[in-house]
């Protein structure tokens, strides 16, 4: 109760808007001009200032994308859909396993992307104001002024793309909150889907063509051509779909990778390598050799201000936790560190299992293509471990859980915590330069696609199914899968569930497949479908959770209008 109490008061929802930390004053005469702290008359004054204002905005959207991947980006990512649920407790209700329990107007963690993303918009709208309203002599010219602009109209619309599909109709907000206000209504999602599309068309008209951004990671044509296909995927304008995609595909110097490159050549630690496991490399990301990357996620763990990336923690299996070989010695060793053995190996790092894929992801769709797809090759999916103990009979066996006398395991834990495939695009073998001891502690310091060329191949392809064009859509599939050294599909057999399973091949642990299910209408389907959940099978989803709720404190605190709640909570 007490944390919940907490929580309300803390709440960074639209409704107090204690987040602005600037209150006006309509009187002239209590008008104050603040001489020696923070605020925007100070702040955004200069155009170093606006930098450092979009530094902020960059600094927000990593939260999304690395920041623990725990109860809140988990829910983003995938656990409590097709391809995953919570491995280290599938029967927790802190975790997106049962979607009753978890799914409440009072769950913190159910309301963290609507309290995170209207942070995000309030800054933006203050941004935007304070642009719009500086002085020309700031500026070198009128272009620079609009590029500063559009980045942050960009992640205006990326934090409008995160509320719309998960919680519907929403508050359109688009002047900065500056008094306290209660009377926030829900705008329908149309009006909100229109505010986006104008933002991000801005967005491309004054961004910087990609490879004339200040830095690595800055906004560019590319990301926000990307983002309109899909938000016009989304209003059903599937040819604006497609001629946005083009941009991207056609209207620029990206090309699929499709040679090996980068920092690990000769250098393949896991035996073997190639294109698809050098796009994940360490230093691999930003390189200017890299022509399939559009929007990267920076990790800069050394500077102020910097992170790591805990992929490692949330992805991998936890198999240091297996306990004992079969005839009794200690199963993992691991590293030799200060004298002691640390029972983690600095290949795998320190992982514990919070996403453990389903049967779906593990085996399914990749029957067709076993022993051909480079996305299945061991180095990029390890499906084999092995005993690490010289003074067992097993030592640099393969870790079999049949060796074990009958009983004596438990087949869960075995092998959807333990031991099951991890997908190495979220390790760093034997590149982890902090926490020695514990092989980095689950985190490693790779930068992260938001977007890369592969995806928007696979939005245009989906417009394409749309527009009934299978024969073009195929041929877009088609250039991954060669790339990828798989079969070609044939047109007659690309429909929405292929794609779906292609972007789980190509994409996972990079898309947020929670939004990319939601924004397909598949959600609820395939939850049902693919979640093999031992605890809760299918996730307990139910047709109204195709929305979540919306937060009870945001409903609460809203007194002066009604927020209506989502249907069924």
């Amino acid at each position: 109760m007490t944390k919940y109490i907490l929580y309300k008061k803390q709440t960074l929802s639209i409704v107090i808007c204690i987040f602005s930390l600037f209150i006006s004053c309509s009187d002239n005469v209590l008008v104050e001009t603040p001489l020696d702290f923070l605020s925007p008359e100070i702040a955004y004054n200069s155009v170093e200032g606006f930098e450092q204002g979009i530094n902020g905005l960059h600094e927000r959207v990593r939260a999304n994308y690395y920041y623990g991947y725990n109860d809140t980006q988990s829910q983003l990512y995938g656990i409590g859909t097709d391809v995953a649920f919570q491995g280290e407790d599938p029967g927790s209700t802190r975790w997106l396993n049962d979607y009753t329990t978890f799914l409440r107007p009072d769950n913190p963690w159910t309301s963290w992307p609507w309290n995170n993303e209207y942070n995000q918009v309030q800054r933006a709208n203050l941004i935007i104001k304070s642009i719009e309203t500086s002085s020309d002599e700031i500026w070198e010219n009128e272009a620079q002024k609009n590029a500063l602009l559009a980045e942050v109209k960009f992640f205006r619309a990326f934090s409008y793309r995160l509320l719309t599909y998960l919680y519907g109709d929403v508050p359109l907000i688009t002047e900065p909150v500056t008094t306290a206000k209660a009377d926030f209504v829900r705008n329908p999602i149309s009006e909100v889907f229109s505010q986006m599309k104008e933002d991000l068309l801005f967005a491309v008209s004054n961004l910087p063509a990609p490879g004339n951004e200040k830095a690595s990671g800055r906004i560019t044509q590319g990301a926000a051509w990307h983002m309109l296909s899909e938000l016009y995927i989304r209003t059903g304008e599937n040819q604006l779909a497609v001629d946005a995609a083009s941009k991207v595909i056609d209207g620029f110097n990206y090309k699929l990778m499709t040679q090996r490159f980068g920092t690990k050549l000769g250098k393949d630690i896991l035996g073997s390598g190639d294109v698809y496991f050098d796009l994940f490399g360490y230093g691999n990301h930003n390189l200017s050799e890299n022509t399939e990357a559009i929007w990267v996620v920076q990790v800069e763990p050394l500077i102020t201000g910097g992170g790591n990336n805990t992929g490692e923690r949330a992805w991998g299996p936890a198999y240091f936790r297996i306990g004992n070989t079969p005839d009794g010695f200690k199963a993992i060793l691991g590293e030799f560190v200060n004298g002691v053995y640390t029972t983690y190996s600095d290949t795998l790092g320190r992982s514990v299992g919070w996403f453990s894929p389903t049967n779906y992801l593990k085996y399914d769709i990749w029957k067709s293509d076993w022993d051909n797809d480079i996305r299945n090759a061991e180095h990029n999916i390890k499906r084999n471990f092995y005993y690490d103990n010289p003074e067992s009979a097993y030592h640099g066996h393969k870790i079999d859980f049949n060796l074990y006398p009958p009983g004596t395991r438990d087949p869960n834990k075995d092998t959807i915590s333990y031991i099951y495939p991890y997908w190495m695009k979220f390790a760093d073998p034997l590149n982890h330069f902090t926490e020695e001891a514990r092989s980095g502690g689950g985190n490693n310091h790779k930068d992260i696609y938001a977007i890369r060329l592969a995806e928007t191949l696979l939005l245009r392809a989906e417009a394409y199914v749309n527009l009934g064009k299978k024969d073009l859509a195929a041929e877009d599939i088609n250039k991954i899968r060669i790339r990828a050294n798989a079969k070609p599909v044939l047109p007659q057999d690309v429909d929405i569930d292929y794609i779906l399973d292609e972007r789980a091949r190509e994409l996972y642990g990079e898309e947020f497949r929670n939004i990319t299910l939601r924004r397909t209408g598949k959600l609820i389907e395939r939850t049902r479908k693919y979640n093999n959940n031992p605890k809760i099978p299918g996730a307990n989803i139910e047709e109204y959770h195709n929305l979540y709720p919306i937060p009870l404190a945001a409903i609460d605190l809203n007194i002066d209008a009604k927020i209506e709640q989502n249907p069924g909570y």
